[in-house]
């Protein structure tokens, strides 16, 4: 299973060392994912379209490593480290509802696979076979359009600046050398953390951060390591960051996505 990722502050950050042993530890199909062998597809990049089960609206990031998660416009994600054998793809995913919101059954967590095919920067068609902690299965069936924005050029300089969260209103600062920090006036939370790219030729970065500092519902993410993916739409005026990222207490896990358009 892949790294684990919420949505509060709609901010990211923390330690980019956490973020790499997390990933690390959990995603480790980059050949196949990456198409680096000549028979294999690669999936690797920004996907959108359409979970017709739910009829809510899906977009998928996927690094050049194999790190994968898609998030269904609900706020749920589902996360794993990807494996592309010729055109067929699969993926064991942990689910995750968007903090502090929950499955139908009161559950924010649980476990699956996903089973389909993709062409190289065209299309990906995926089936979810998904059951939550609480017993509840759920299915989807998912058909995703590469997105042009993929092929952008990433790098911490491209992608500094001062992004505002679409539901708190929260600023996240990134520095050119990729340090995140924000403060949510709310809940008190403090963001820290950081952002990379391994994969400067597409538009898929690398997300690590933590809380800290914060009050009321919200203090169970105090010291939790957050670890994702963002990717940039500098097409859209202001341009606009998705990110998504997970992380676990020894308690609960939590995932959270977020929103952050350019100030």
């Amino acid at each position: 299973m892949c790294a684990p990722w919420i949505r509060l502050i709609g901010i990211l950050g923390a330690s980019l060392v956490a973020a790499a042993g997390l990933m690390a530890a959990s995603c480790n199909a980059s050949v196949n994912a990456t198409g680096d062998s000549p028979s294999n597809a690669s999936a690797t990049g920004v996907w959108s379209g359409k979970d017709s089960v739910s009829g809510l609206g899906m977009t998928a990031l996927i690094n050049s490593a194999g790190q994968a998660t898609f998030i269904r416009s609900d706020g749920v994600q589902f996360v794993g480290s990807l494996q592309v054998s010729d055109s067929s793809l699969a993926v064991t995913v942990d689910g995750y509802a968007d903090f502090s919101a929950t499955f139908g059954d009161g559950s924010n967590f649980g476990i699956g696979t996903l089973n389909g095919t993709v062409a190289t920067g065209s299309s990906l068609n995926a089936t979810l076979k998904f059951t939550t902690n609480g017993g509840t299965a759920i299915s989807g069936s998912w058909s995703l359009t590469f997105q042009a924005l993929s092929n952008d050029a990433s790098s911490t300089t491209t992608i500094s600046g001062n992004y505002i969260d679409s539901v708190t209103g929260t600023v996240l600062s990134i520095s050119s050398a990729g340090v995140m920090t924000s403060q949510n006036a709310s809940n008190h939370c403090v963001l820290n953390g950081a952002i990379s790219t391994s994969d400067a030729a597409h538009d898929v970065y690398e997300v690590a951060f933590n809380y800290g500092n914060c009050a009321g519902a919200a203090a169970v993410l105090n010291g939790v390591q957050f670890a994702g993916l963002a990717t940039l739409n500098r097409s859209l005026s202001p341009s606009r960051i998705t990110m998504a990222a997970v992380g676990a207490s020894s308690t609960n896990k939590y995932g959270i996505v977020s929103f952050l358009n350019g100030s």
